[in-house]
């Protein structure tokens, strides 16, 4: 079949690498795409968020299987139109997909159905959010655009003056757009982050391997937010009991809970998990793959993904033995200089040839004048299989020293 790929990063390189390696995959194409797609895939010069030409374009090449990897055309209604126009398409529909294009929504969903979660407080005015703060003398708390903002809408307050800074910037610059309309105020939870990852059908979960990811920018988890630096494969601390806990007491009451409002969830289900104290709650929700996590977990996955897609569209995925390769897996992220803010675009990348022994999956690439330069802030990751965490994270950082560009910016911590 020919199967569609949309979206142009780390993420969506690793899905195309993962299908290609299908036989059912007989032509793969990517919108947009990028310089590492490329070598696997055919990429068309489509915006992942222009839905009428991804729909044209579908419909024109007889697009057999669509696979969307980024949170904004899920949220903006994909699914529904192309399986409006006959279309097969994986991934949730727009009603599904407020778990994650609405903090407001999805933290009213938990607190209706008592999933653990962070005590919160929301609010559409920004003299209302002052108010309240006024007489909140606990710091840290966390401040969130309701919306969707690049992964860049949490804010994790230390002090009163930050957070008038923060309630300015969302609510009234509005440096998220329209994502700041509302705002979330929660209390900071501490502890171990879990990343838990699920196929879910109108019926079945089943969970994928686990993973660890690290957020911020600096060593120690220091620094700004970003869209992650690196990941491994499994998560040291999870274990089956883990995994049974928050099946039982998170994914499958609010999977329960979604049903009940009327919006049945099918796709994939990324749930951020904190393992605080007195247990583990919920951080978010998001929709779809994560990003750098997908990069180390399908790499583990045995099982054609063609096929679990589509017996996840078919309401089958009870049917399909979910298999994973034992080895573990880390992914180290090459990231521009400045980033998560301001960076430069269109550098140079060498030593891509040198690699050995790893996979590396394009984020931020494009082919310029017959070379790969870079073009976002997030560039490349480094992905590696071993026996052990230890000796995959070795590997990816080996490889990972022999890719060159101005301002390369590498987390040497990934899997402390």
């Amino acid at each position: 079949m020919k199967i569609l790929v949309i979206g142009g990063g780390g993420r969506e390189h690793a899905l195309v690498w993962k299908l290609a390696q299908s036989a059912k995959a007989d032509q793969i194409y990517c919108a947009p795409g990028n310089a590492g797609t490329a070598e696997i895939a055919t990429n068309v010069p489509l915006s992942d968020n222009d839905i009428p030409a991804l729909l044209k374009f579908a419909s024109d090449n007889s697009i057999g299987l669509t696979v969307v990897g980024p949170e904004i055309p899920l949220v903006d209604g994909i699914v529904d139109v192309f399986k409006a126009s006959g279309l097969r398409i994986f991934g949730p529909d727009a009603r599904a997909s407020i778990l994650e294009g609405s903090k407001v929504f999805t933290k009213e969903l938990l607190a209706k159905y008592q999933i653990p979660t962070a005590d919160y407080h929301r609010f559409d005015d920004a003299e209302a959010a002052r108010k309240f703060l006024s007489t909140n003398t606990t710091y840290p708390i966390v401040i969130k655009a309701d919306g969707l903002a690049a992964g860049k809408g949490v804010l994790i307050i230390t002090t009163p003056e930050a957070a008038e800074i923060g309630i300015k910037e969302i609510m009234e610059d509005r440096v998220f757009g329209d994502a700041g309309s509302e705002i979330i105020i929660e209390e900071f939870l501490s502890g171990p982050e879990l990343s838990m990852l699920c196929f879910v059908d109108s019926h079945t979960v089943v969970p994928m391997v686990s993973a660890k990811d690290y957020k911020r920018i600096g060593e120690g988890e220091t620094g700004l937010n970003t869209g992650g630096m690196g990941a491994i494969s499994p998560n040291p601390l999870y274990d089956q009991e883990l995994e049974d806990h928050c099946l039982t007491m998170i994914i499958e009451p609010s999977l329960a809970g979604m049903r009940q409002e009327g919006r049945p969830f099918k796709g994939i289900l990324y749930c951020g998990i904190m393992l605080t104290e007195s247990g583990p709650k919920v951080l978010e929700y998001n929709v779809r793959f994560g990003d750098p996590e997908t990069q180390v977990i399908l790499p583990r996955l045995e099982t054609d993904l063609v096929d679990i897609f589509e017996a996840i569209i078919d309401d089958r995925l009870a049917e399909v033995a979910v298999k994973w390769d034992e080895q573990t897996a880390a992914t180290i992220v090459l990231a521009s200089g400045g980033y998560p803010e301001s960076y430069p675009k269109g550098l140079a990348i060498s030593g891509l040839e040198q690699v050995s022994g790893s996979t590396v999956f394009h984020a931020g690439t494009k082919i310029a004048n017959n070379s790969i330069v870079t073009s976002g802030g997030r560039v490349l990751t480094v992905t590696s299989m071993g026996a052990t965490v230890e000796a995959a994270l070795q590997l990816s950082y080996a490889n990972a020293e022999k890719i060159e560009f101005e301002g390369k910016t590498i987390r040497t911590d990934i899997g402390s």
